[in-house]
């Protein structure tokens, strides 16, 4: 039996606070909208209570963010795509900012057991004074468990509208991508950071949150494995190799912390999921 699950999750900004409302089929649920920065900032959990996908499940999800709403999302788990009989597990995500929005898109890893067939899509669209803050976490097999990832694929897919795309083909058989020096050379973990903006961020600022990151990472035990750049005026990107997840979600949050500092002058407290 195969799981088809969608919810479409839409906040929107009504006297100062934003709420969110959501509309869902199969097992994807959002929990109890939260504001623990003050009621100008909705925070969800977004729950899938069977735990993973096996081939021929897909998760749609699309988030729509109203003019001047605030929204954070962020999940109690990894998304596990399971070993594979043959057919495709598809995970599809689109998020649409309009005008002076902004979101964080903050899941935890997507965990690939050996021999899935899976394929993550990340579309984004923003409009002009729209900004999004976000991450993309991939780990492939369960190394501490003596599980590595030896058979399967990946197909990854990173975009912002027009401006940005990233794409991906991770397979366990391609042993140059996995062992090369010059590729992920061991390391089974790989994330990215990412700061997006509807409309060109001046170059002063631009600057300054590229050096928040760049002073982040020197301090860091993965400042060897992780680097940040600017490929245009709308885009922040930094990129994370590590041989297990923890280390690498450590330094990314640190960077959600300083580019939330830096961007929006917020403090940024982990939400308490995170913590349980």
């Amino acid at each position: 039996m195969t799981w088809q699950a969608s919810l479409s999750l839409d906040y929107r900004l009504q006297e100062g606070r934003s709420i969110a409302a959501f509309r869902h089929e199969g097992p994807l649920r959002i929990l109890q909208s939260l504001y623990p920065q003050g009621q100008a900032i909705c925070h969800n959990v977004l729950v899938h209570p069977p735990g993973g996908l096996v081939g021929g499940d897909t998760l749609d999800i699309q988030v729509k963010v109203g003019p001047g709403a605030h929204g954070l999302i962020t999940t109690p788990g990894a998304t596990r795509f399971y070993r594979s009989m043959g057919e495709l597990a598809l995970q599809r995500t689109s998020l649409v900012l309009e005008p002076g929005a902004r979101l964080e898109w903050l899941p935890m890893e997507a965990l690939c057991y050996s021999g899935c067939l899976a394929e993550n899509r990340l579309q984004m669209r923003l409009a002009p004074g729209a900004e999004l803050i976000g991450w993309d976490v991939t780990a492939l097999g369960l190394p501490q468990a003596g599980q590595p990832f030896v058979a399967g694929q990946l197909r990854q897919h990173l975009a912002l509208e027009g401006l940005w795309l990233e794409r991906a083909l991770l397979k366990a058989s391609d042993t140059t991508l996995m062992d090369s020096p010059l590729a992920l050379a061991g390391r089974r973990c790989i994330g990215t950071v990412f700061l997006l903006s509807g409309s060109a961020m001046a170059r002063d600022r631009r600057e300054h949150l590229l050096d928040l990151a760049r002073s982040t990472i020197a301090e860091h035990a993965l400042a060897a494995s992780a680097g940040v750049t600017a490929p245009n005026e709308q885009v922040l990107a930094l990129r994370v190799l590590a041989p297990l997840v923890e280390p690498a979600m450590d330094l990314m949050r640190r960077i959600w912390q300083v580019w939330r500092r830096g961007a929006w002058d917020l403090e940024a407290p982990a939400p308490r999921i995170w913590s349980t």
